[in-house]
């Protein structure tokens, strides 16, 4: 189940919305576990044991390692747990793609079951295992209830693409969570507004993209066409459910952090990755870059460090080279600014800076979109005109003048200058009088805009789904 689906919409949450509202405060997380239980079942019935399963081995695990904190054997079980963790995620993840590769390199034959791959592991995995580490470091208490644990592991507004929440940050929450129509109200605009950049930009723009190696006339303007059409969709649909995750967790209470803030405005790659699926870097800074030495080491080391942890990056989106190769590059991108191209783009005027960030962007998420090497390279060849295949075609003009407002609403969209023009508006004695009630009928109609649109089609991809 998807929150850009009329299941959710129109079933789903209006029901999980009223039973949580009648349910007295001190039963409200059994409400929600249940819930979230049910969420995860409808959408991924077969391994609804393995999010309990997740659940307790970190309940069990971190009660144990609170006992014993200081000593050898809090650190022996922790370090338990976290084989426990990534044997889940490494088994069900990339066990495919580590037999695959045994048999490339050494001419095996090894078969093994295909292992589909669970719902959400990813973010739900990390989030168990910054449990345990808060806790074995004393940054957080351990749950004394199984119901508290498995509130926060299973909360269906994050369980499935994050924003990758971590336990001190929703520590208090769980247990003394502040309900208001102002809070409910905000959560609900928020919610919307994402549905919006979801449904209606990264929904119509992943048509185009798609369309990149299937045109029947393919041409240099079709292959930058598909490219820039794919950049678009992936930040308005990660974003866009991001959104719908905060929305959904201030409607119950919970204050989950930012996820992005405008990452396309960026003026360097370093600065990219401070806006750019923020509670993923910072989860790999925490716990892995600053483990590792940080810059706190020497300069080979350091490098060393980041390298590492861009690896892991890019393998964390998916089990294929293609994701490894996509780290790697953010990574060895972010050496060369810390070893002085910060240095030097500061020098430059502030135009070719955005335009440096967006075109390895543009590039990188080429890298990220396919997953076999012969399509990639297909595409670049295809946008430098390496293919027999004229600069334009009939059927790459017909698309541009069909897409063209949908680029510019997606290009003004991923600006912060809408949300700097509301806020002067918000600020405007005469606006101030009617802002509620036009804000009410505009997110009306984003409403019901989206609702025909997921009523009328039928393509309704999520991006996140894979990791």
């Amino acid at each position: 189940m998807v929150f850009s689906s009329i299941s959710f919409l129109y079933y789903f949450l209006p029901m999980v919305l009223l039973l949580y509202a009648v349910t007295p405060y001190r039963y409200k997380n059994i409400t929600l576990f249940a819930s979230s239980l049910i969420f995860y079942f409808a959408g991924e019935p077969i391994f609804f044991m393995l999010l309990i399963f997740s659940s307790l081995i970190d309940y069990t695990h971190s009660r144990t390692i609170e006992r014993h904190r200081g000593t050898g054997k809090a650190k022996r079980v922790l370090v338990r747990s976290l084989i426990l963790n990534l044997g889940l995620l490494i088994v069900f993840k990339y066990g495919n793609f580590i037999v695959d590769n045994i048999n490339v390199l050494f001419s095996t034959d090894i078969v093994i079951p295909t292992i589909p791959l669970p719902i959400g592991i990813s973010f739900f995995t990390f989030q168990t295992m910054s449990y345990t580490i808060d806790v074995y470091r004393g940054q957080a208490r351990a749950q004394k209830s199984f119901l508290g644990v498995g509130t926060f592991v299973a909360l269906f507004p994050q369980l499935i693409a994050g924003p990758i929440v971590r336990y001190k940050s929703v520590e208090k929450e769980l247990t003394e969570r502040v309900h208001s129509l102002e809070l409910f109200g905000a959560g609900v605009e928020r919610f919307i507004i994402g549905l919006g950049k979801k449904v209606l930009l990264a929904n119509t723009l992943a048509v185009l993209a798609e369309k990149t190696l299937t045109a029947s006339q393919p041409s240099v303007l079709h292959y930058w066409l598909g490219a820039v059409a794919f950049t678009f969709q992936i930040y308005f649909d990660f974003s866009g459910y991001s959104d719908m995750a905060i929305g959904l967790g201030k409607m119950f209470g919970f204050h989950f952090p930012e996820n992005f803030n405008y990452p396309y405005m960026a003026k360097s790659i370093t600065d990219f990755w401070r806006r750019w699926h923020m509670s993923l870097g910072q989860w790999f800074r925490d716990y892995v870059y600053i483990p590792l030495g940080g810059n706190r080491v020497g300069k080979t080391r350091w490098f060393l460090n980041i390298f590492i942890v861009w690896f892991l990056t890019g393998l964390w989106h998916g089990a294929s080279w293609n994701y490894v190769l996509w780290g790697i590059l953010f990574g060895s991108l972010l050496i060369l600014e810390k070893y002085g191209g910060l240095t030097w783009l500061k020098k430059i005027p502030v135009f070719f800076q955005h335009v440096y960030v967006l075109c390895i962007v543009l590039f990188s998420f080429v890298i990220f979109k396919y997953e076999s090497m012969q399509a990639m390279m297909e595409v670049f060849k295809g946008m430098f005109g390496r293919l027999d295949i004229p600069i334009v075609s009939r059927e790459s003009l017909i698309d541009l003048e069909q897409y063209i407002v949908t680029f510019i609403i997606a290009a003004i969209g991923a600006t912060s200058w809408p949300k700097t023009r509301f806020v002067k508006l918000q600020n405007n004695h005469v606006i101030q009088k009617v802002y509620r009630p036009m804000t009410a009928i505009s997110l009306l109609i984003l409403m019901l805009m989206t609702t025909g649109y997921l009523v009328d089609g039928s393509f309704n991809p999520f991006l996140y789904f894979r990791f």
